[in-house]
């Protein structure tokens, strides 16, 4: 049995402030997106709320226009704001429950080429079950998997799954999983919470899978929160509350008796982290990474130069299961590799960094499971 992990950046549309060629305008649209998000969801619009819903959508580029470069705002019924012929902009409405509308960050069609360098990845490594990071939706990645992932004339994934999560952008996780792996049970999390709140950024979408040899084995798909915006203090504490929830996750599977079990996906931060360690040291999950059979091919990393400090993208096992591990692997043909894209063997088709089927490497674990 081969587990895998694989961000995918998006299928078929993507934010077009999450595109890397606009990242230096790009970052500071997500941080006013998410604040002005947050503002509008305040039952009552105060003098001090309405100046800063007006701030950030001039960061938005949507003071004086519902649509720009990067975000869009939908005025569906009643009004968010009023624009006079003078140029004054005020904000009219006086909470949530007064006017229906929301921010949108506007998107671009994913590069051709690109998706068909994606199914390429996910054809090469061949994973019985793959965690899949930054699908937009699950009708997106079921027709991607059908028309682009094929096995012997038929899709190689029959069972795709993604549940929604907390992001607005359309970033979500979910999985795919071959003919002899059918999902038995899914459970979201995303309305966990602690003393702050709402934890994930997306989910931690709990999968069971049924072996063909009839062994339930489950699978936790993260994608947590990213060090791309945002503040490092408050970025990091949200990392370690996903950890903690994560890890507290994992305890009650096993203690359920479900003792094969699988945390994958797009950590966002190294092994030795403060942030992730109550699940990577507070555990007894297992990296495949520091499996002796696991052949990194000399560079640790999942993302971008795939150096030591870009180690983002985990499969961690339980104890059986990683007794029962052969080896693994990363998988970065598809990733274009560094500024020249030659720091090392890449796909043929792919000759522009916008040709890459993701900027983080799909990384694997083998497993003979009885």
């Amino acid at each position: 049995m081969r587990i895998a992990a694989y961000n995918v950046e998006n299928l078929f549309n993507r934010a077009r402030a999450l595109d890397q060629a606009t990242w230096a305008a790009g970052r500071p649209v997500l941080e006013a997106y998410q604040r002005v998000c947050t503002l509008l969801e305040e039952t009552a619009y105060t003098d001090p709320i309405k100046h800063e819903i007006l701030r950030e959508l001039r960061k938005l580029g949507l003071r004086n226009g519902d649509t720009a470069k990067f975000a869009r705002l939908r005025q569906n019924r009643g009004r968010l704001l009023r624009r006079s012929r003078d140029g004054r902009v005020t904000v009219i409405a006086d909470g949530r429950a007064s006017w229906i509308g929301w921010v949108e960050l506007t998107t671009d069609r994913v590069d051709e080429l690109a998706l068909t360098n994606t199914a390429r990845v996910l054809d090469d490594v061949g994973g019985d079950i793959v965690g899949v990071i930054e699908a937009e939706s699950r009708i997106a990645l079921k027709r991607f998997a059908d028309a682009g992932v094929i096995a012997e004339g038929r899709p190689r994934y029959p069972h795709v799954m993604v549940v929604d999560g907390n992001d607005e952008r359309g970033i979500d996780v979910g999985v795919l999983s071959g003919p002899g792996y059918p999902l038995i049970r899914q459970v979201s999390h995303v309305d966990d919470t602690d003393a702050r709140g709402r934890i994930f950024s997306r989910d931690c979408a709990e999968f069971v899978f049924r072996t063909p040899r009839g062994v339930p084995v489950a699978i936790l798909v993260n994608h947590f929160k990213s060090k791309g915006y945002g503040g490092k203090l408050a970025s990091d504490a949200t990392r370690r509350r996903q950890a903690v929830r994560v890890a507290d996750i994992y305890r009650e599977l096993v203690a359920d008796g479900l003792t094969h079990v699988a945390v994958v996906g797009d950590l966002n931060d190294t092994p030795d982290s403060e942030p992730l360690a109550p699940l990577l040291t507070g555990t007894d999950l297992r990296d495949i990474s520091t499996h002796p059979g696991f052949d990194d091919d000399g560079r640790p990393g999942t993302y971008g130069y795939c150096t030591a400090r870009n180690k983002l993208d985990y499969v961690l096992l339980s104890p059986p299961l990683f007794a029962a591990a052969t080896g693994g692997g990363i998988h970065r043909r598809g990733v274009w590799g560094g500024k020249r894209g030659r720091l090392w063997p890449i796909y043929d088709t792919m000759t522009a960094a916008v040709h890459a089927g993701s900027d983080h490497a799909a990384i694997y674990a083998d497993i003979a499971l009885d």
